[in-house]
């Protein structure tokens, strides 16, 4: 795959995306329409199936006092409340603990007010740049390249970066990637790294763009098998 490839292969995984549900990420948005909620699920979505996490989402969005969950919620709630609410999900209790310190560090550094860049979302407890860059993408509408293991995978098996980590990728990707995709092409690979690339035996058979792909090659399908 080349950058001049890029259009095609984002048509095909536009409809690929379209034929499964979408991830939790999106649902959440599309149920909420805010982005406090947005950066919450993302949080708990870490090292976490979207089912898990969806279970945990609507258990601990069910304690609003208000018409949506706010920051005043986590503040009115115990650590351990949290975390029983948002159990099984990955590292629940560091998750359960960040998120009891959230409300705290958003009005000491920002007022209260949820910030709307990668770098000040970053300042927050338990939000790194993947986390950052998925609520910008999702909660506000905004420009930003969330890579996940997904991103980082696929990209590199389909030969359009050569990078090592995601920091890498997400820097070589803004670089490459016009700004119009930016915001779908994390929902989009994430959809189709669970539904069909897969980290060991891609269902290369069938796939809508394994003429872009070099790994969908007999010869690299024999070494994949072997390895």
């Amino acid at each position: 795959m080349t950058v001049c490839d890029i259009p095609a292969v984002d048509r095909l995984l536009k409809k690929e995306f379209k034929a499964h549900p979408a991830p939790i990420i999106e649902l959440i948005e599309a149920q909420t329409r805010d982005p406090f909620c947005v950066l919450v699920g993302t949080i708990l979505s870490a090292r976490t199936k979207d089912a898990c996490t969806a279970g945990a989402v609507r258990r601990l969005f069910a304690a609003a006092q208000g018409e949506r969950f706010a920051p005043q919620d986590l503040e009115r709630l115990g650590e351990e409340e949290i975390a029983t609410l948002i159990y099984p999900v990955g590292f629940y209790r560091d998750k359960a603990r960040h998120l009891k310190n959230l409300p705290r560090v958003l009005e000491e550094k920002f007022g209260g007010i949820l910030p709307q860049t990668v770098e000040e979302l970053c300042e927050l407890p338990g939000v790194g740049r993947k986390t950052a860059n998925l609520t910008v993408a999702v909660g506000f509408n905004l420009p930003a390249i969330c890579v996940d293991v997904h991103v980082h995978r696929i990209c590199n098996r389909l030969g359009l970066i050569k990078t090592k980590t995601p920091l890498e990728t997400e820097m070589t990707l803004r670089k490459l990637l016009p700004v119009k995709y930016w915001k779908t092409w994390n929902s989009h690979l994430v959809s189709f790294g669970q539904t069909r690339c897969a980290p060991v035996r891609p269902r290369c058979a069938d796939c809508p763009i394994a003429h872009f792909c070099p790994a969908c090659s007999p010869d690299n399908k024999v070494k994949e098998k072997k390895s």
